[in-house]
């Protein structure tokens, strides 16, 4: 039972999975994609939140964690999708600055993260 609820609680990142690797995140080449091709790939898999109204939040990390319920795995893909987009840099750091704050309060550091904070 154990098992299929945290599968349930996991179901967004792994759609968020499926979103990145479809958007090209880990393939070899560096990967080139619009915010409006996420808002795109985000609708074809009808995630519960609104891309926009998550960047606008004041604190999108914590709206991510606490109310979309978005798992440690599934935030650090998010992250990882918003900071190879052409989102305006200030934005990208601004996210990752706080999700590392988050994760790393939670000792659970990100080796994902931390390196695309150079």
């Amino acid at each position: 039972m154990e098992d299929y609820i945290l599968k349930e609680i996991d179901k967004i990142g792994q759609m968020l999975m499926l979103i990145a690797k479809k958007l090209g995140l880990f393939s070899n080449v560096a990967p080139d994609y619009t915010l409006e091709d996420m808002k795109e790939e985000f609708s074809n898999y009808d995630l519960p939140f609104d891309l926009d109204s998550v960047l606008e939040k004041e604190n999108p990390v914590l709206y991510l964690v606490e109310e979309v319920k978005l798992t440690d795995a599934g935030l650090e893909t998010f992250i990882e999708i918003v900071f190879h987009s052409d989102i305006n840099d200030s934005c990208k750091l601004a996210l990752l600055k706080d999700a590392l704050a988050y994760l790393d309060s939670k000792g659970n550091f990100s080796f994902r993260l931390h390196s695309l904070n150079r």
